[in-house]
């Protein structure tokens, strides 16, 4: 079995190109930063004199604060780059027997929120990846303990027999069973299943099945159970009994595959040996589907999953999403780490391999260790992904963003007011349980890791900050105006230019009434003759 340390040419594999207009996005924020500095300047110098004194110093804040966070996104702008890979070339250059082995992550919580059936048919559209079966496993971890989510996916072990060489002699594109067929139309206890092992069950074709395997860890109201975050570290430490594999992709319950070859596209970074030895993760963007066509809500995310992506991407690697990401095993037990041995072929349902997994997914296996703090995905705030992707940049990793004409993965975004808030919510309180931390990204993370990538850290770590100036220019103008308060102070040489243009506008109109007197003498002379 190939593992991360595989030598193919890393010239061959992929592509760079830094974005033509960088240059210019330096020149415009050199010019915006004087701008700035004169608006606080005005600010200052008019502050204390002003009549309007809590009105002038709400603007100074709405400002300040509009100049912090002006700040804090410029990294994104400065090397702002581009990548392409080329999948057949990796093949070409490792061959798919060499490949190595893909664990694949899905996490669900709450069949009510998420329908058993779109997490199944998840699971079917990335066991479906154009990969070698024997070397692919999917572990479903659902912390709902869900008996739904069991029967569902014991159906789509059975049903996968079909599905699976379906798509391969359809050539499919679109692998998840959900998607094709509309468009076609139109506390508990720890469980445990291994519903499909690939070394012993065949598809109706005869080829071998990807291990699929289902985990319910053991919750205890006695012990944190760090919700995604400790449910991802549980999948970690219970594939690593099972499979071991060398790369593990982390994916969302409503998020399927779009296309069967982004795990070649992520091999073609994770095996380039010029960046192995430090690259975390590969992450892909994410894809939404069914937005409204004006997109009320701004889920599609344009600004924070592809642009900002692209501009982090100049400077060390993209902020992990928490889902479509591919992850480098070693990255997860520490920088100093050694490289993963191959299990080798043992019996996934073997009582032996069944009580070592029991074992590590139970609820106090954590307790003394050091999972969540410097192992596995990271503990501490509300947005996992967030914080886990910032400590690895800090410990030295990188990472990259592969962003391919044709999305890797799609699904589903919030479609209505209460579901976007809350997972907004969400985000904020998380990236300020980062930013008041020991581990405040414009100090701990300039020194640990860089400039332009504390900044960028610090962007999303303060993005709740984009409140304050919003409140204060949405209410503070119409009730100065409401009041018959100046609150913009006019300038002097804007009343000489008034002044100025009014005299103008007297003599034109004087001119044009004196032509118009003319054309009707003329037409009145001519009318007469």
């Amino acid at each position: 079995m190939t593992t991360l340390s595989t030598k193919p040419k890393p010239s061959t594999l992929h592509t760079l190109k830094v974005d033509p207009l960088a240059p210019y996005n330096r020149v415009h924020s050199l010019l915006y930063s004087l701008g700035i500095l004169a608006l606080l300047y005005h600010h200052c110098t008019t502050f204390l004199a002003s009549p309007s004194f809590l009105s002038l110093l709400l603007l100074l804040l709405a400002d300040l604060v509009l100049a912090f966070m002006w700040g804090l996104v410029q990294p994104f702008r400065w090397r702002s780059v581009r990548r392409r890979e080329f999948p057949a070339r990796l093949i070409d250059t490792v061959g798919r027997k060499n490949l190595p082995a893909l664990d694949v992550f899905i996490c669900t919580a709450d069949p009510h929120k998420e329908p058993p059936m779109s997490v199944v048919s998840t699971a079917l559209s990335v066991m479906a990846f154009d990969y070698p079966t024997d070397r692919l496993s999917v572990y479903v971890s659902d912390d709902g303990g869900s008996e739904v989510t069991l029967f569902a996916f014991m159906e789509a072990a059975m049903f996968a027999r079909y599905w699976l060489p379906f798509c391969r002699e359809n050539g499919l594109r679109e692998r998840s069973p959900e998607v094709y067929f509309i468009s076609s139309v139109g506390g508990n206890s720890d469980n445990m299943k291994v519903l499909l092992e690939s070394s012993k069950d065949k598809d109706i074709m005869g080829n071998a099945l990807p291990n699929l395997i289902y985990v319910s860890r053991e919750k205890n109201i006695n012990s944190p159970h760090h919700f995604k975050a400790g449910a991802l570290n549980a999948l970690v430490r219970v594939s690593s009994i099972m499979t071991n594999a060398p790369v593990v992709l982390t994916l969302d319950c409503d998020m399927y595959s779009n296309d069967p070859q982004s795990p070649l596209r992520a091999l073609c970074y994770l095996l380039d040996p010029a960046m192995a030895s430090n690259l975390a993760y590969v992450q892909f963007p994410q894809h939404f589907q069914g937005l409204n066509k004006n997109d009320i809500y701004g889920g599609e995310g344009k600004r924070p999953f592809r642009i900002n992506s692209r501009g982090m991407d100049g400077f060390g690697g993209p902020d992990y999403m928490g889902s479509n990401c591919f992850f480098n095993r070693r990255a997860l037990r520490g920088m100093h780490s050694s490289p993963l041995a191959p299990l080798g072929s043992q019996d996934l349902r073997s009582e032996s391999v069944m009580k070592r997994a029991h074992e590590v997914a139970s609820c106090n296996y954590e307790v003394g260790a050091k999972w969540g703090s410097t192992i596995g995905f990271r503990y501490g705030s509300l947005v996992e992904d967030y914080h886990t992707g910032y400590r690895l940049h800090c410990e030295g990793w990188k990472s990259i963003f592969c962003d391919p004409e044709r999305p890797a993965f799609a699904g589903d975004a919030p479609k209505n007011l209460n579901d976007a808030l809350g997972q907004i919510k969400r985000w904020c309180i998380g990236n300020l349980q980062v930013a008041i931390s020991k581990h405040n990204p414009l100090t701990f993370g300039i020194r640990k890791a860089s400039l332009p990538v504390g900044l960028c850290y610090a962007y999303y770590a303060y993005w709740g900050s984009w409140c304050i100036p919003l409140t204060i220019y949405a209410f503070l103008p119409p009730l100065a105006l409401i009041n018959q308060k100046r609150l913009f102070p006019q300038a002097p040489s804007m009343t000489k230019s008034s002044i100025v243009d009014h005299k103008l506008w007297s003599v034109f109109e004087k001119l044009e009434q004196r032509l118009q007197d003319k054309v009707l003498l003329h037409s009145d002379s001519g009318v007469s003759s």
